[in-house]
């Protein structure tokens, strides 16, 4: 520096300031190759663990070093990523959802829900394509894995992989490796069933009488009037030993309640009227022409079935089969609600669990609450908010989260939201609505939701200490088994070879309502019959005695009134003969002829042929 230079404070200034953005930029070059440096030994590691062995990489101080790479820019510092790290670190084995993305995929930072968590309750959430059911999938594979079962409505067909291994491609292994997953194929242990024997699987039915009027009247779309009215209907089946097992034994009792026979008990209910018994009955009439009565009946599939194990140890994926009934939705999202809450029902308190006993998957959870009533909505809250003390997780697979009343999405405690759309005014209201529900981070929320990749997703769960988890920007594990359908021999195969095939597969008919009130409406209606031939009866003998009588009346008058000739003609033949008499103390032989008792006899029956009195 020359004397004119040093005495100038300005280039003073100026030279101090290119020094430290000289440094600046080198103490930034460090970073991003010590970041780089950081990828490669876990990517060598990854190598290492994968290969079994020594990696056949050269020791870093043998080896020239390598001009560092320019590490790529994210959101995060370094800070907040070592933080996530941290957030992430649990003491207690967990599900591994994939790599933290800060720019690129930080194989170092893996992202993890603990076991003893699953029972707080999920939502795995995204728009179609984004790769809902690929996480469905990997989640379930892993759960079994840990030696507990899985229980998910296969909507499309696709989990049915779950039970094949899986087919490598280069693409796929080199997404692998590049989020620190040792990818290998493998299949998991898989139950298939179907309802009511719609489908390919074991065939799960459930009565009448257990699933219930709630529930039923989300089926046939009742409203909250019509509803509680059927609710008495099944209060009067159980009052009156009437067993509902199948549609036709509801129709039955709808039928007698509506009908002559039964107007009278129809008014004992009290708040049933017969045009709402009349409306029940026609929807359900609908219902079951539309097929849905296959789906009620015995024998009534026991939900300790689906609690099973692998004879390895491995939970069991059960998975009920879909697209038999996928025109009707609201059936089996319905009968989900059912299944969960009949789990509700047998399964003892256990509080918490290091791993739970069941998790259940409802996907297309929205179809679940669209039209509910507010009674079942609330059904539904307890369930989900006491069931977990049963040790069962719940998962809702949906599209946004607001497709989820706020008093179930209050309940859950991990939650996986796939890339959301923001086409219009009421997408941008819902995705800013979203955003508000997460924790504070260091991510622009609304863009990152609208930016994530297929088969990445925006994670934040609840730690093992019951917190929840920093929100990390994730690239997703691959499932292990294959992302398409299973061949239909292999699941044919797997059915055939079920245990409880035998106890399922063919529908018991035993006497119920339907049985019990046609005979007593045959009964009836034979009294009826038998009264009305009776009064038939009873008509035709009074009109046979009115006639009889007639006749009887007929008769005497003629009888009198040939009585009354005969003794005139007795009197004009006594009256000529009057002077005679006088003169003679003796009657004459014609005399003693006409008066004998013979001869007034005869006399009679000549009068009555000739007035017509006779009885023919």
């Amino acid at each position: 520096m020359t004397k004119a230079t040093s005495s100038d404070p300005d280039a003073v200034a100026a030279a101090e300031l290119a020094r430290l953005r000289a440094e600046a930029d080198a103490a930034e070059a460090e970073l991003r190759a010590a970041r780089a440096r950081a990828a490669l030994a876990a990517a060598e590691e990854a190598a290492v663990r994968a290969g079994g062995g020594e990696s056949d990489t050269p020791p870093a101080e043998d080896a020239e070093p390598a001009p560092p790479a320019p590490a790529p820019e994210g959101p995060l510092t370094e800070e907040e990523v070592a933080a996530i790290v941290r957030g992430y670190t649990f003491d207690q084995p967990g599900l591994h959802l994939g790599a933290l993305v800060n720019g690129e995929a930080v194989p170092t930072a893996q992202v993890r829900i603990p076991f003893g968590m699953l029972n707080r309750h999920g939502l795995v959430a995204g728009a179609t394509g984004t790769g809902k059911t690929r996480t469905l999938q990997l989640l379930a594979e892993q759960i079994a894995a840990g030696g507990v079962p899985v229980f998910a409505a296969d909507i499309k067909g696709d989990l049915s992989g779950v039970a094949t291994p899986g087919v490598p491609s280069e693409k796929m292994l080199a997404r692998t490796r590049g989020i620190g997953q040792d990818w290998e194929p493998a299949a998991s242990a898989t139950e298939y069933f179907c309802l009511g024997g719609i489908g390919t699987g074991v065939p799960i039915r459930a009565t009448v009488s257990a699933f219930g009027p709630l529930l039923l009247s989300k089926v046939l779309g009742l409203n909250q009037t019509q509803e509680s009215s059927l609710g008495l209907v099944f209060h009067y089946a159980d009052a009156n030993g009437l067993a509902l097992v199948d549609l036709s034994d509801l129709r039955a009792v709808l039928t007698y309640l509506t009908s002559a026979e039964g107007k009278a008990e129809l008014k004992q209910l009290g708040g049933l009227s017969a045009a709402t018994a009349g409306v029940i009955l026609r929807e359900l009439i609908t219902f079951a022409d539309g097929g849905a009565d296959v789906f009620f009946g015995e024998p009534e599939f026991d939900v300790r079935d689906i609690l099973r194990t692998a004879p390895d140890g491995r939970g069991i994926i059960n998975l009920l089969e879909i697209p038999g009934v996928a025109d009707k939705p609201e059936l089996f999202s319905t009968f989900l609600m059912y299944l969960l809450a009949e789990l509700f029902e047998i399964l003892p308190e256990v509080g918490d669990l290091d791993r739970p006993k069941l998790v259940f998957f409802f996907d297309e959870a929205h179809l679940l609450f669209r039209g509910a009533s507010k009674d079942f909505v609330a059904a539904i809250v307890q369930t989900v908010r006491l069931i977990r003390s049963k040790g069962v997780g719940v998962f809702f697979v949906t599209q946004t989260p607001k497709d989820v009343p706020s008093d179930v999405l209050a309940q859950l405690g991990s939650r996986v939201q796939h890339a959301l759309r923001a086409f219009t005014p009421e997408d941008a209201a819902a995705l800013r609505a979203t955003v508000r529900t997460y924790p504070t981070s260091g991510y622009d929320l609304e863009r990152v939701l609208q930016e994530l990749g297929t088969g990445e997703a925006v994670v934040t769960v609840m730690s093992e200490k019951g917190a929840p988890t920093p929100v990390a920007w994730t690239r997703l594990r691959a499932p292990l088994g294959l992302m398409s359908p299973s061949a239909p021999e292999t699941i044919r195969a797997g059915v055939a070879g079920s245990p409880l095939l035998a106890g399922y597969a063919e529908p018991v008919d035993r006497e119920s309502a339907r049985e019990i009130l046609t005979a007593r409406m045959n009964a009836a209606a034979e009294a009826a019959a038998a009264a009305d031939a009776a009064a038939e009866q009873a008509r035709t003998d009074a009109e046979l005695a009115k006639q009889r009588a007639a006749l009887d009346k007929a008769q005497a008058e003629a009888e009198k009134k040939a009585q009354r000739e005969y003794e005139r003609l007795l009197k004009q033949s006594a009256g000529g003969r009057s002077t005679r008499t006088a003169r003679r103390a003796d009657p004459s032989p014609i005399d003693r002829v006409l008066g004998s008792k013979a001869t007034q006899s005869i006399l009679r029956e000549v009068i009555r042929g000739v007035f017509g009195t006779a009885r023919r």
